[in-house]
């Protein structure tokens, strides 16, 4: 199958949507959204393939990987009806694989983000664990050539001064105060239309590798080092 294109009719679209982002405008263009949405579930589709040759993915279908469109106003501040961009998720199999992958595609605001979104209390208090116990191996891992150079900074929200239990003055408090470990690449519309985007979206996904290896032996393992899966 050759590599899906990302149309720019698409980034047309959403910029439309973002300016007349009520029910009628949707409504009168529907078919162009159903246009624009099938192109995204191919690429999708296809970069699960892509993906599948040296990670192991959870999803099965581009479709049910893809964010719906429609705005939940039910409890947002945003009253708009349309979120003015494509966004999906991929998920790592099985309980030893952590970590995921999103791809969020907007008209300015394009990029893509790997890690740990939200992790359960459980799982946020072990990696903090291992941060304050093995700072030096979270270092190596962060300040690699290749995450550097794709990804930058670890991103994510953070508790304002320190989480309970933990010290203040720890040489990578930096860390132990995120609450989410995002890493994430941004793109220009321009990127996103080009033909090698999904080649680019899948190699730059690869070098996160290292992270999500280590981090699923931390969340496998208790402080023991013994399996807890």
């Amino acid at each position: 199958m050759e590599n899906p294109t990302i149309l720019p009719s698409n980034i047309s679209f959403l910029k439309k949507l973002a300016k007349n982002n009520n029910r009628d405008w949707f409504n009168d263009n529907k078919e162009t959204y159903i246009e624009a949405q099938s192109n995204i579930i191919a690429f999708v589709d296809h970069l699960i393939q892509l993906m599948n040759e040296h990670d192991a993915i959870e999803n099965t279908s581009g479709k049910k990987s893809l964010y719906r469109i429609y705005n939940d106003v039910r409890f947002s501040k945003d009253k708009l009806p349309y979120k003015p961009r494509f966004a999906f998720s991929l998920q790592r199999a099985t309980k030893l694989k952590r970590g995921g992958y999103y791809v969020n595609i907007q008209p300015g605001n394009n990029f893509l983000g790997c890690g740990f979104f939200s992790p359960n209390p459980d799982d946020l208090k072990r990696i903090r664990k291992d941060i304050e116990l093995n700072p030096e191996a979270w270092r190596k891992i962060l300040n690699s050539k290749s995450i550097k150079a794709n990804f930058g900074e670890l991103a994510g929200n953070k508790v304002p001064t320190f989480p309970k239990g933990f010290p203040k003055d720890h040489e990578a408090i930096d860390l132990i105060r995120h609450k989410q470990f995002i890493l994430r690449h941004h793109f220009t519309d321009q990127e996103v239309i080009n033909p090698k985007f999904i080649e680019n979206v899948n190699e730059i996904f690869k070098t996160v590798r290292p992270f999500f290896d280590y981090m699923s032996l931390v969340l496998t393992t208790d402080l023991n080092g013994e399996i807890k899966v």
